[in-house]
């Protein structure tokens, strides 16, 4: 399967409670919710396709317990089936079982294990959210696919999907759009590391 991440970031980089104020709290952040007011139907269809491709899931502890809280609940959401029905996955050294069937929990050596899933046939299997996670992953080399979806707004605190001393990575801009309610949806193939190069007359 091919490892895709699915994050939604502010201008400012933050991905941090990107739906409503009480989704993650943590270090003190207060201003969540700010992706909610560009939602619209254009994106749902986005989303829908991307869901679409998924064979599996997979999400950090944090994402896990807000996923399997809410979702099993929302039964007449067009997404519910996939998300309920598909096999989950959840990296956690805390958790020794998850209840949203059907789950399995990652512990120990969490990048080999991924990379175990990664050699399954299969599509993608999609993290959704779960920054800490997918920062990880990237550093391991293990991404494949990240697909970003940037709201019009910067919060100015929280919690950053690449912050400082972060592991460098190349990508490779494989597509583009806008939605009316305008949010910047970019697909990015990770390519390794960066490339370097030098700017000026004699170049």
């Amino acid at each position: 399967m091919k490892l895709v991440v699915q994050e939604f970031l502010t201008l400012d980089g933050v991905s941090q409670g990107p739906g409503s104020p009480d989704e993650d709290a943590s270090d003190g952040f207060t201003r969540g919710g700010w992706f909610v007011p560009h939602l619209d139907e254009e994106f749902d269809r986005i989303v829908g396709s991307w869901l679409g491709e998924a064979d599996a899931f997979l999400f950090g502890r944090r994402t896990y317990e807000n996923f399997a809280r809410d979702w099993p609940k929302m039964t007449d959401h067009p997404f519910a089936g996939i998300l309920n029905g598909l096999p989950k996955y959840v990296a956690s050294h805390s958790l020794t079982k998850a209840e949203w069937d059907p789950t399995t929990v990652l512990s120990d050596d969490i990048p080999a294990q991924v990379a175990e899933l990664k050699r399954q046939p299969g599509r993608e299997l999609q993290i959704h959210g779960s920054a800490r996670l997918a920062q990880s992953l990237l550093a391991a080399g293990l991404i494949d696919t990240l697909r970003l979806v940037i709201a019009p707004v910067v919060v100015g605190q929280g919690r950053r999907l690449f912050p400082d001393g972060g592991a460098p990575a190349g990508l490779r801009l494989v597509s583009h759009r806008t939605t009316p309610g305008g949010l910047s949806v970019h697909t990015f193939e990770a390519t390794g590391l960066p490339q370097y190069g030098t700017y000026g007359a004699d170049a």
